[in-house]
């Protein structure tokens, strides 16, 4: 089974090598690393054409979509069956692909995700561990957003096109209730098989930012009246305190 992986890049220069060579150290070797250049003005380009390994895919694109529209771009141009993402500042573990794509057959399921570790931004020692659960229901997700987008994959032979809406920021989760919201449950393969970089920025700043993302994503992306999106807001604000106490404070919003 061909696995189609997403890496959108911009300006990424400092970090796409690590996140290109974890990807080529995977023990599960059949897989197509689709690398979408988002109007980079650094080396990233030259960076990732220095590569020649066949299953590395650049495309430069002409102009700038964003994280959502870089990744649908990717999706597009996919050919395999599966699809995962992997942010270019981020990285897998060499088991990653092998373990959970026999997870994903073994429970048939249409999307999967894996606990994660948390490092600091220059990478050099590792500030904490996302847990997760066995499954996440559409419910579960609403007021839980732990299903972090580096560890996901996707079988597009069950979901059909997977396409994120424009949330910037929480464009992940809003592609992730909409396919639970169709009735699946999520898997959940409880073994830490990614590395987060984790952002500079503040934990104060960047939650209430995302508070109002997520508020966006239950009004107008799952088209909630006011009163249900209250009843789950609580509870996600409440997750999402404690999640980022355990990692270390702050993380990054992709732009």
């Amino acid at each position: 089974m061909l696995v189609s992986i997403i890496m959108p890049a911009h300006n990424a220069e400092a970090h796409i090598r690590t996140a290109i060579d974890s990807v080529l150290a995977q023990s599960f070797g059949n897989f197509e690393l689709l690398i979408m250049d988002d109007c980079s003005t650094d080396s990233t380009v030259d960076i990732v054409r220095s590569y020649t390994d066949p299953r590395l895919k650049l495309h430069v694109l002409g102009s700038n979509l964003g994280a959502a529209g870089t990744r649908n771009y990717g999706i597009r141009q996919a050919t395999g069956r599966y699809l995962a993402f992997l942010d270019s500042d981020d990285c897998w573990k060499p088991e990653k692909l092998a373990m959970q794509l026999a997870f994903m057959q073994a429970n048939q399921a249409a999307l999967s995700y894996t606990a994660y570790d948390v490092m600091s931004p220059d990478g050099t020692q590792v500030t904490g561990r996302v847990d997760v659960p066995e499954s996440v229901t559409y419910r579960y997700l609403l007021r839980n957003t732990i299903i972090g987008c580096l560890t996901v994959m996707i079988d597009t032979a069950q979901t059909g096109l997977v396409q994120m809406p424009a949330f910037r920021g929480a464009e992940d989760t809003a592609t992730w209730l909409t396919i639970l919201k169709k009735g699946y449950v999520a898997r959940g393969l409880t073994e830490s098989l990614a590395v987060y970089r984790k952002g500079n920025v503040s934990l104060s700043s960047n939650k209430i930012q995302m508070a109002k993302l997520i508020w966006q994503v239950y009004r107008k992306n799952q088209q909630m009246s006011i009163l249900t999106a209250m009843t789950h807001f609580p509870f996600y604000l409440w997750n999402g305190f404690r999640k980022h106490l355990r990692t270390g404070g702050s993380m990054k919003l992709v732009k």
